[in-house]
């Protein structure tokens, strides 16, 4: 797959290459990191370990959860003895790592943070360095998603009393080692300069009842027709909405099954990539849920396009109509990866290298859709959408979730909301304002 970088993201990949310096890359809705972060992944020289805090988030950039990649058991870890969770095949894959990337930095809290420096260092038999000396490359907005409590009230009480709060940027490690932080400054997303002002002050939490009633002003009106997706804050009005449109289309149904192992299933864990058995009918408002990766490397659909069945024709799969294109879909795969470690021999110097490869440990195969008149936020995060109807609910209920919210639409003419957006819908952590006002950046001036 070819890649187009922005200036400022192409330096900022030159920069992440030729220096070892840990660096968290993040940026407002719609500035590529996504872009840059699978750009670093295709073109970097070094050896490296994709992961990150999720499974679906592990999936989406072809990596692994952090917790399978260094076999950590789950829970606060701070007391925990980790080397004896480590196999030898653990120590030596995190021997081989030059640069690990995570991403969606945000939802790793600060105790397994300094536990991911503390396996690298007794894997790499370099204790008192951080990460081993290993780089650490990072990647996401904490301004957007945040890392989950612990269940468990010791738990709780262990982070509370341990560290200055939850977030990754308060581990310990980081009194140890320079963290720098880069913000990608460049909107793909919008291109009116008003509705980007209004998003970055509820992003940073700077908005004014003003600003407010611009977005409200904007929003206070019925969408064009019934089909514009809607974002809601619940799973609950997610499924109703979408039970409910399907039920009234008075056309043929089908149901497609997933195809995979019992240990598959047993691989993948709870968070299986698409649904296992999933209904759909002629009319039905679908997305997409993966990018295509045809063989040429164009794609003919991104994770997130939104579509119409048009049929189910006798050769199988579905014909989906979007962007004025009939769109002929199969079954997808997910492969669940693990690293290894391969022999990269030097023809020029004469020496080998030890390098990872991603190894493909199970598969999932499903059509890769979900019914889509509605979505939760959540699940809206990284989308991009021409129309999009803001269900707020009851309002919102964790820092973020509003911002990602609106920030999913290119422009306030696609923008309808279903009620006003109110000031307390703008939540924002402290502790994030903290770090992301004071946090050291990178010497920019060797990128430029």
């Amino acid at each position: 797959m070819s890649f187009s970088l922005s200036e400022e993201q192409q330096k900022l990949f030159d920069y992440i290459e030729s220096t070892d310096a840990n660096i968290f890359i993040t940026g407002r809705a719609g500035t590529g990191k996504s872009t840059l972060l699978s750009y670093l992944i295709a073109n970097t020289e070094k050896s490296f370990a994709v992961c990150a805090p999720t499974g679906v988030a592990a999936l989406n950039v072809g990596g692994v959860t952090i917790h399978s990649l260094f076999t950590f058991p789950f829970g606060v870890l701070g007391e925990v003895d980790i080397s004896r969770h480590m196999s030898r095949r653990t120590r030596e894959v995190l021997r081989a790592i030059d640069v690990l990337v995570i991403d969606e930095i945000s939802m790793v809290n600060a105790d397994l943070m300094d536990a991911i420096s503390k396996a690298m260092g007794i894997a790499r038999g370099r204790r008192k360095l951080p990460f081993g000396g290993a780089q650490v490359v990072m990647f996401g907005d904490p301004y957007q998603l945040s890392p989950v409590p612990p269940n468990d009230p010791q738990d709780r009480a262990y982070m509370a009393e341990t560290y200055q709060s939850q977030w990754f940027f308060d581990a310990h490690v980081w009194k140890e080692s320079d963290l720098e932080r880069y913000e990608l400054s460049h909107i793909f997303r919008q291109s009116d300069d008003e509705f980007k002002q209004v998003l970055n002050a509820i992003r940073d939490g700077s908005i004014d009842q003003d600003m407010l009633d611009v977005l409200n002003q904007a929003g206070n009106r019925f969408p064009p027709h019934s089909d514009v997706i809607r974002l809601a804050t619940i799973n609950n009005t997610v499924h109703e909405v979408n039970r409910r449109r399907l039920d009234v289309l008075e056309t043929e149904s089908k149901v497609f099954e997933a195809k995979y192992s019992v240990d598959a299933k047993e691989k993948f864990g709870k968070q299986l990539p698409a649904e296992t058995g999933l209904e759909l009918k002629i009319g039905s408002q679908v997305m997409f849920i993966k990018n295509d990766d045809t063989a040429n490397g164009e794609r003919r659909w991104v994770n997130g396009t939104i579509g119409r069945v048009v049929e189910f024709p006798s050769s199988g799969g579905v014909v989906v109509e979007a962007e004025g294109e009939q769109l002929q879909v199969g079954y997808a795969t997910w492969e669940k990866v693990r690293y290894e470690i391969e022999e990269d021999f030097d023809e020029a110097s004469g020496t080998a290298k030890e390098k990872l490869v991603p190894v493909t440990v199970a598969e999932f195969k499903q059509i890769p859709l979900r019914l889509a008149w509605a979505v939760t936020i959540h699940k809206s995060q990284g989308q991009t959408y021409d129309e999009v109807v803001v269900d707020m609910g009851g309002g919102a209920f964790s820092p973020g979730q509003t911002y990602v919210a609106l920030s999913r639409v290119r422009s306030l003419q696609g923008l309808y909301l279903t009620r006003a957006i109110k000031m307390q819908d703008v939540m924002v952590d402290s502790d994030v304002v903290r770090f992301m006002t004071t946090a050291r950046e990178p010497k920019l001036e060797t990128l430029y």
